[in-house]
């Protein structure tokens, strides 16, 4: 229990324990290790802070030597992930008032992250290098994110149940801890959890390929799998055609770029891709939908003109 706290006690401690209490089981593994990541750095920020000192002052000067190194969007994370702890420890009466309130997030301007995907005519060029054979090997599941922008954890954990041939879909309800000692986890989050839905050849193709297969082992997975074992096919596709090395993830974004180039809107991308929210898709591909403004104007003048009496 919790409430055997006293205000004396160092805050790095009790957000310890507090992880370990609220957090394990509870949350993903890969979660867990950003939990544990920042309960460090609070003990090597503030290794002497106790729960009566903390105040909006005190709180912010953590935020602030976190930031010193840290980039803005981690800067975020690491405020969030205090900050639950922090209002269980004001529920709990031993702060009185919300020290996180109003709080202000630094940090260094992020690097710049040029999003790395194909364009249609070279993501063409690298699925006719793929070695489709009858039977499902790694280059089965190159084509499979190329087609669905699965995650990779996502695409791992695929097994013959979770294709729905009739209605032409892929669920996707859970990942592959491919980081550790594998075995299924859950989604990044809820609406993670999705039904893509599927082109008739690639229907037609998987359903031939795994008929043999049992219902619920990951059809890609023989023993353990590491991300870079697949960049490295990947890898080699893409130079033996001569296109730009993209990674497993960059093929998540080809595919998202692609249905934007194509017209579909990000409400549409989002939902597939298994985005929190359309912010996310946004942000990612700020650099598509800009360019695809430039075309919309036409398309706004052209509707307006036509408006003319």
């Amino acid at each position: 229990k919790m409430d055997t706290y006293d205000v004396n006690e160092l805050f790095c401690n009790y957000y310890e324990k507090w992880i370990t209490i609220y957090k394990e089981g509870a949350i993903r593994n890969s979660t867990m290790q950003k939990y544990k990541l920042t309960s460090r750095w609070l003990k090597k920020i503030a290794p002497n802070l106790k729960i009566r000192e903390i105040n909006r002052i005190t709180y912010q000067e953590i935020l602030n030597k976190y930031a010193e190194n840290h980039e803005r969007q981690s800067t975020m994370d690491f405020h969030h992930q205090l900050k639950a702890a922090i209002l269980d420890a004001v529920d709990e009466g031993l702060i009185s008032k919300d020290p996180t309130r109003k709080a202000i997030i630094k940090g260094k301007a992020p690097r710049e992250k040029k999003v790395k995907y194909l364009n249609q005519f070279e993501l063409q060029k690298l699925i006719s290098d793929l070695d489709l054979k009858n039977e499902i090997n790694f280059d089965w599941l190159i084509y499979l994110v190329a087609k669905t922008g699965l995650r990779f954890s996502e695409a791992l954990a695929i097994t013959p149940k979770d294709f729905d041939f009739p209605r032409q879909i892929l669920n996707v309800d859970k990942t592959w801890n491919y980081k550790e000692s594998g075995g299924f986890e859950p989604t990044k989050n809820k609406s993670s959890e999705r039904k893509v839905q599927l082109d008739w050849q690639t229907v037609i193709q998987f359903s031939e390929l795994i008929k043999e297969m049992e219902e619920d082992k990951p059809i890609f997975i023989s023993k353990k799998i590491y991300n870079s074992t697949i960049n490295d096919i990947l890898k080699r596709h893409c130079n033996n055609v001569g296109i730009s090395v993209i990674s497993i993830h960059g093929l998540r974004h080809t595919h998202a770029s692609i249905l934007l180039y194509a017209g579909v809107s990000i409400a549409s991308v989002a939902h597939r891709l298994g985005h929190a929210s359309m912010s996310t898709t946004q942000k990612t591909y700020l650099h598509i939908i800009q360019e695809l403004e430039n075309t919309d104007i036409d398309k706004i003048m052209r509707a307006l003109t036509s408006l003319n009496n």
